[in-house]
């Protein structure tokens, strides 16, 4: 787990007219589309940092304005460089020594013999896809030597990946010794005594990696940091604002006598799940003179192509050409490696990436092996990190704004892996390719833009009329990153699928208690596609393929959905989770057609419920991160809400005998709930100890969907308690911690009437995402404290913050 420490700068406000927007967040969503195709600034000011995809590792956009001579930078920033010293495989693949045996004592030494260890090409690594030589034991020993002809290096530093436990040693001695774990390589500087350990010729760095459970992987080198320059010819813009809306992220900047809008829009229409699928971004950049003199400016846009890469340092191909009015450049791997890898902390290598423009005389497009804003490159290039670059001469501006449109697309070929089954994307399903998309969304630039700002109302005026501005900016920040956690695809046999990641956790592909706090926002605003987030569990049980009397945890590890890899059953959870949702649809949209077409299932699952669900045996559920729990009081609560929504269903159905029998036990639940859960002023965390306590989260389906089994009197009494827990970053999870899941608290939020206690349990969230110093994407379990992330972050599960607003749209259901 990581955290990212920034300055929190002040941003002047702009304020748009209309509605008020959210002017500050942990990070800040320029191109979200899916798992893959997403990139962020994890920084207030758009040029002090490297652009990068959620989970951490740069993907460099990079823009400058030219104004009469002088160059302004005013996106990203100037990369930081490292010399090989000694390669690590990410960068040149090298061979060394190794056992899975534990070796003598003296086994890091130079002078150990280690002829009959054997001999591999690194990296070393359990993940499917991932490593050139498999490592599956607990222990890895590793040992390679290398010669130096200079010892002039001015910052050295050790490259290591690991996962998770690691020792090196350099000619015989312990340099470094870390616990789990770098997932992404970690880079330790070299003191001047370990420095003065390399000598001219033969070296050894010598390796023990101790995998405690989970992903286990290595590699690792020498490099040298190069000093960072900025070329002396470029100043950096002033960035005056930031703001972002729903689909939208806007920046104001002053560059001398222009002044520059900059707004990034990923259109995720959900209304639309056309353009919800098209996966392009439009960028436009607005200029006009500030000082009311004319002024000669250029424009120009870089991409890297590590965008389209995993670590960045594979092979690329790239080219530009022209095709249906636009310039285009493309860029790849060479190898193209197609959905041949899974798991969290991986960035897609396959497919495709595009940057395209309107074709025009004043329009030039070329590729470089490194940022030169300006200069022409070449047409077609191959070599590792390449810069696409678009480059736009506007001639004389003055007062009256001009606007550049720039397209980022990405065409991922084949999407998911569905039952051994490559699937692709939902755009393509009827033979369009990613030049027609290309031209249609710049075809369509006015009409989808227009769309956006509508949406981006209907976002803002939904919440704030729910519960208010700060919780309407919490559901503005919330909303692309829970869409772009998710694929959308069509199963073989044609069914919708929105397939979720569950980003920096696990890298699950469809996890149920992932799609169980997503689902308020596509409940509100397109219950078509929760179904997308149901079907594939409910295949997996109804094909046969999973053959318990509960649904599976997940499908599987992104982006291969061919069947559950988490090591773990959750059964009261998922039961819970599924059964609700599916009440939750039928809720939403009036008609009980799609459980009535997995009632058999559902019948199933509440027999389940019935004998497992009350008071659950000692097993994980959703917050599995807290630990396994017996009799747990929340668990039992989502059994007994699932139960009613299941008779509330046969009731609705005609189905009169389901109803009276399930009507019953939910009745009977409660009242048990209620006694044995109790513990004077609130009820406790477990059924079996008093003097504890926790969020009763699973209740709000019970008013949300207007069941009513549980009486008010509960909610009451468990709000007025959390309101005498709560610290400065919000009411904690419950009484074992201080760490908190925000989408719970906001769940939780909802069980009060009472607008003053609403707004009590909502501000700490707002403040933590505003001001919390782990700057990235909205992290979703944080300390409340210290406003730190303690771990998660990019999940859908903030889609859960829609709760209020989806209570809201309930109101007028029947």
């Amino acid at each position: 787990m990581k955290e990212k420490l920034a300055f929190l700068f002040i941003i002047g406000l702009f304020a748009q007219k209309g509605f008020a927007q959210s002017t500050q967040a942990p990070a800040f969503p320029l191109v979200t589309h899916d798992p893959y195709f997403s990139i962020w600034s994890n920084n207030d000011v758009l040029n002090a940092a490297a652009t990068m995809h959620w989970s951490g590792t740069e993907q460099p956009l990079t823009g400058f304005l030219k104004v009469d001579g002088t160059v302004f930078r005013f996106l990203g920033n100037s990369p930081e460089v490292f010399k090989n010293i000694l390669p690590a495989a990410d960068d040149v693949p090298f061979k060394c020594k190794y056992t899975e045996t534990q070796p003598a004592e003296n086994w890091m030494n130079p002078g150990f013999n280690d002829q009959n260890w054997k001999q591999a090409k690194a990296d070393f690594g359990n993940l499917e896809g991932v490593s050139n030589t498999p490592w599956t034991s607990r222990n890895i020993w590793v040992r390679r030597e290398f010669v130096l002809d200079d010892l002039a290096f001015s910052e050295p530093m050790l490259k290591l990946k690991y996962d998770d436990d690691i020792k090196v040693y350099l000619n015989g001695n312990l340099v470094f010794e870390a616990g789990c774990c770098a997932n992404k390589y970690r880079l330790a500087p070299m003191s001047a005594a370990v420095k003065a350990m390399l000598k001219k010729g033969k070296n050894l760095l010598a390796i023990q990696v101790v995998n405690t459970g989970g992903g286990g992987f290595l590699d690792f080198g020498i490099v040298e940091k190069i000093k960072k320059t900025e070329p002396a010819n470029v100043k950096m813009a002033v960035q005056k604002s930031v703001k972002l809306n729903a689909t939208q992220t806007i920046y104001q900047f002053q560059c001398g006598g222009a002044d520059l809008e900059l707004t990034f829009t990923s259109p995720l229409l959900l209304h639309n799940l056309d353009i919800l699928a098209r996966p392009v971004t439009y960028i436009s950049s607005k200029i006009r003179a500030n000082d009311g003199q004319i002024h000669a400016v250029s424009l120009h846009f870089g991409a890297s192509s590590r965008i389209a890469a995993d670590h960045g340092n594979e092979q690329m191909v790239a080219k530009t050409y022209k095709a249906n009015g636009l310039i285009i450049l493309e860029t790849g791997t060479q190898s193209q490696p197609v959905l041949q890898k899974k798991g969290d902390d991986l960035r897609i290598d396959w497919g495709y990436l595009y940057l395209a423009t309107a074709e025009n005389a004043d329009t030039k497009a070329s590729i470089s092996q490194t940022e030169t804003p300006f200069l022409l490159g070449k047409n077609k290039l191959q070599g590792k990190k390449l810069m696409l670059q678009t480059t736009v001469d506007f001639g004389k501006i003055g007062t009256e704004a001009r606007e550049q449109v720039i397209l980022l697309g990405y065409d991922d070929l084949y999407s998911i892996q569905y039952f051994g089954e490559n699937v692709k994307p939902w755009w393509k399903q009827n033979g369009t390719t990613i030049g027609q998309e290309l031209r249609s969304a710049m075809n369509d630039y006015a009409v989808i833009i227009d769309q956006c700002k509508k949406v981006n109302q209907l976002i803002h005026d939904d919440a704030a009329k729910a519960g208010g501005e700060k919780y309407a900016q919490l559901c503005e920040l919330a909303y692309r990153q829970c869409i772009a956690a998710h694929k959308l695809v069509k199963s073989p046999s044609g069914e919708l699928l929105f397939l979720s990641k569950e980003n920096f956790s696990n890298g699950s592909i469809n996890t149920v208690d992932v799609t169980y706090p997503s689902a308020p926002l596509f409940l509100t605003y397109n219950p078509e596609l929760l179904k997308g987030m149901l079907n594939g569990i409910f295949y997996y049980s109804e094909s046969g393929k999973w053959t318990k009397n509960f649904p599976a945890h997940d499908l599987g590890t992104y982006p291969k959905a061919n069947g559950q890899t988490y090591p773990e059953y959750m059964p009261v959870e998922e039961c819970g989770n599924m059964m609700i949702l599916t009440a939750a649809i039928c809720k939403a949209e009036g008609k009980t057609e799609y459980a009535k077409i997995h009632w058999k299932t559902l019948e199933i699952w509440a027999d389940f419920l019935t004998r497992e669900g009350f008071d659950p045996t000692n097993q994980l559920c959703t917050d599995d991160f807290a630990g396994h729990l017996a009799r747990n009081v929340n668990l039992s609560a989502k059994s007994i809400v699932a139960l009613a929504a299941f008779a509330d269903l046969a009731q609705t159905m005609g189905e009169t005998a389901v109803f009276e029998k399930y009507d019953a036990i939910a009745k009977s639940y409660v009242k048990k709930w209620m006694e044995m859960s109790n513990d004077g002023d609130h009820y406790a965390l477990t059924y079996d100890k008093k003097g504890t306590w926790s969020q009763k989260y699973n209740l709000v389906w019970d008013k949300v969907l207007k069941l009513n089994y549980f009486p008010k009197q509960v909610f009451d009494a468990e709000i007025k308690y959390y309101l005498t827990k709560q610290n400065e970053f919000g009411l904690p999870l419950d009484s074992r911690a201080t760490y908190t899941k925000s989408d719970w608290v906001i769940w939780t939020s909802v069980l009060s009437d009472n607008p003053h206690d609403f707004q009590a349990l909502i501000d700490p969230i707002f403040h933590f995402a505003t001001a919390t110093s782990s700057r990235v994407p909205l992290s979703d379990w944080h300390e409340t404290k210290t406003g730190k992330m303690v771990g998660f972050q990019a999940r859908s599960v903030v889609g859960g913050y829609f709760m209020k607003v989806l209570e809201e749209k309930m109101k007028g259901k029947k």
